[in-house]
């Protein structure tokens, strides 16, 4: 790898890897979780935890057992996530445990998540509702640790998959409640499959819920709905199977939009967001 390819845009950095979709999650959309890796046998087999963010925001830490624990919502010099990362986990190898890297820069030798993670795994991802998860089970508990999980926690927005939805969240944002749903299919596809929906109304996903935009992020579209306050998870699950069956029936059909949807396409198109 040249020097120059340190600013190259890759715009969909977690391609290759397993569970893409949720990676992106972790990325935007999920306050607090986690995800088991390993590295490869060329950098040690060593345990990886993938968070979505770690205290003071660092892009990784070694923890006192010698494994690795790293932030993918830190951010990362360069045009490619996937090997900010990388470089992240490789750094943190490298210290003695108990110590955090508290940047990042990249080198020439610099490996992609899909280089040094052994990509026989699973990766699935666990959401958590507290940071508990930053506590070194072998390290000093303090005042000043539980002082910082304690005000962390009062910042997470409850955040909970989606039974019957995968790779679908539902979020309690304050004023309102969201589902946020990562697809990997080719976007313009995922806007006319909403498109006919919308044309039908039945966009929606349930009762009292209302389509109202998607957003682009490291490659996949991210549709989002509306749902009532007081609304909660449980009453999505109940019919997820339903709107999933519906969508992808229109996600998957080739045939041209009709007058009807090509006129609704031009407000479903209005809505849409790109995150870099």
């Amino acid at each position: 790898m040249n020097s120059a390819a340190h600013d190259d845009l890759v715009r969909r950095p977690f391609e290759g890897l397993p569970n893409e979709r949720d990676l992106v999650a972790m990325r935007q959309l999920i306050p607090a979780a986690t995800m088991r890796a390993k590295t490869t046998a060329e950098y040690g087999s060593a345990d990886v935890e993938l968070a979505t963010i770690l205290p003071m925001a660092w892009p990784a830490v070694r923890r006192t057992d010698g494994t690795v624990t790293v932030g993918v919502q830190a951010g990362y010099p360069g045009g490619d996530l996937s090997r900010g990362i990388g470089q992240a986990i490789k750094l943190a190898l490298a210290l003695e445990p108990g110590n955090p890297i508290t940047t990042v820069t990249l080198d020439d030798e610099a490996p992609r998540l899909q280089e040094i993670l052994d990509l026989d795994g699973d990766f699935a991802i666990t959401v958590h509702e507290t940071f508990d998860f930053w506590l070194d089970p072998n390290a000093e508990r303090t005042s000043e640790i539980d002082q910082s999980i304690k005000q962390a926690n009062e910042s997470i927005m409850p955040t909970a998959p989606i039974g019957g939805l995968p790779h679908a969240y539902w979020v309690d944002a304050g004023p309102k409640e969201h589902v946020r749903w990562v697809l990997d299919a080719d976007e313009d596809r995922v806007i006319d499959a909403v498109t006919r929906l919308h044309a039908r109304r039945e966009s929606a996903i349930g009762e009292g819920t209302k389509y109202v935009g998607s957003f682009r992020a490291e490659g996949m579209s991210i549709p989002v709905w509306d749902l009532p306050k007081g609304h909660g998870v449980e009453p999505v699950e109940e019919i997820a199977a339903d709107f999933r069956a519906r969508f992808e029936e229109a996600l998957n059909t080739d045939e041209l939009l009709t007058a009807l949807e090509r006129r609704a396409r031009g407000g479903i198109v209005a809505r849409q967001v790109t995150l870099r």
